[in-house]
């Protein structure tokens, strides 16, 4: 009964979420499919047209799994230091993380930003699985990007001009901007509403307080970053503009009623989602009108009952990340890892520490041994994850240069239409 019920719900995600390709292989995609130099104009996602035979690839990687890569690519983990550390190479090679989020303090400048990312797809060569390498670039003041490249501008900026071209056209510089160093995954945009002016994480990371400006926009930003091969991670989930708790540093409560949210803060996540939004990241706040005990990043009502099943997302689901002190304050790591889960969470983000993540892996395998975490659930969250590599081609091809003038002379050009 296990076995059926675990292939039900591949064949399920495979065919709502990305559809399927032609290609025969796993991660081998045809030549002409590669990522290509800025402005070649070659295809950058596969063409997925064959449902029954992209279930067949990823039934197969799957059913060829060892159970901790499995675990592996329910994480993605943050490092230390601006070069490949072994603790960093232990995570990739003994623990088959999933994935890798850069911050500032991994970064310097743009050839030390190459020669890191490089160095981690190296290290992830004998893996069968390619890396999400992932990054918080929204323009405005949460970027990362080496001194180098030229400024975006905020979204707020962004919001002002109110041009849906514009917000298109900055997120295909945003993914450029990615592509020089070989990231594959961007955690933006932002697509909580502005409504609460003493909110003191959101501000002007935000398009602006109207829902229909957010949403407009926001879709736009997004599909320019898919346009050019870069996995967009909408964010935050359930909506983080309206509170005055930064989640950092404790837990943001809202008082919101399901109506209230349904037509407000959810307007342009509901957007995202019918524009074939690949992935969304839940925020870690209390909407105690909703589910009164546990945060949404931990909250079976909120994922699988509300987004899942009432608002249709099945893409891929991301915490935000699970060290931060509105989690830590009141739960244990790895018991939250293993509550989000069962949530219907896909990836945990777990950014600060590698024991941290180490602990996370642990607590997981812990939890599959007694029964706490089924394998189904694991097995349906590890096929959203490698269809949406697969559905982006993932792999771990290095970069030998970079131009950066290219990409600061589009944004130069773009600078006019914030003159006009």
């Amino acid at each position: 009964m296990r076995k059926t019920n675990i292939w039900s719900v591949m064949i399920m995600i495979l065919f709502l979420v990305v559809g399927c390709s032609t290609s025969s292989t796993l991660y081998q995609p045809d030549p002409s499919m590669k990522k290509p130099s800025l402005g070649s104009g070659k295809p950058l996602l596969k063409d997925f047209r064959h449902p029954e035979k992209e279930f067949d690839l990823i039934a197969d990687r799957l059913s060829k799994m060892t159970l901790d890569e499995k675990i592996g690519q329910l994480i993605i983990t943050g490092i230390y230091g601006t070069t490949i550390t072994e603790r960093t190479r232990q995570l990739i090679l003994e623990e088959k993380i999933g994935g890798i989020l850069l911050f500032g303090r991994n970064i310097t400048d743009s050839t030390q930003l190459l020669k890191l990312i490089n160095s981690i797809k190296n290290a992830n060569t004998s893996n069968k699985i390619p890396l999400f390498v992932s990054v918080d670039e929204e323009g405005g003041r949460v970027s990362r990007m080496p001194i180098e490249l030229n400024d975006m501008p905020s979204l707020k900026k962004i919001g002002l001009l109110n041009n849906p071209q514009v917000a298109y056209k900055i997120g295909t510089i945003l993914a450029k901007e990615l592509n020089l160093f070989g990231f594959n995954m961007n955690f933006a945009p932002v697509l909580d509403i502005n409504s609460n002016p003493s909110n003191p994480v959101i501000g002007d990371r935000s398009f602006g307080s109207s829902f229909e400006l957010v949403s407009e926009l926001g879709v736009q930003m997004m599909k320019g970053i898919q346009s050019l091969g870069v996995i967009p991670v909408v964010k935050h989930f359930p909506g983080h503009g309206d509170t005055v708790t930064d989640s950092h540093v404790g837990l943001p409560i809202i008082n919101h009623s399901l109506e209230r949210l349904n037509s407000f803060e959810w307007a342009p996540f509901k957007s995202a989602i019918d524009a074939q939004a690949d992935a969304m990241m839940i925020a870690h706040m209390l909407l105690t009108k909703i589910d009164p005990v546990y945060p949404a990043s931990l909250s079976h009502t909120i994922i699988s009952d509300l987004l899942r099943n009432q608002l249709g997302f099945n893409g891929v689901v991301i915490t935000d990340d699970l060290t931060m002190e509105a989690i830590t304050a009141t739960f244990k790591l790895g018991d939250a890892a293993i509550k989000s889960l069962n949530a219907g969470v896909d990836i945990l983000l777990v950014c600060h520490g590698e024991d941290s993540t180490i602990s996370v892996v642990n607590a997981i395998r812990q939890a599959i041994a007694n029964g706490t975490l089924s394998m189904t659930r694991i097995d349906e969250s590890v096929t959203r994850i490698l269809t949406l590599k697969q559905k982006y081609l993932l792999n771990n091809n290095t970069i030998e240069s970079i131009n950066v003038q290219e990409v600061n002379a589009e944004i130069d050009r773009l600078s006019t239409d914030f003159r006009k």
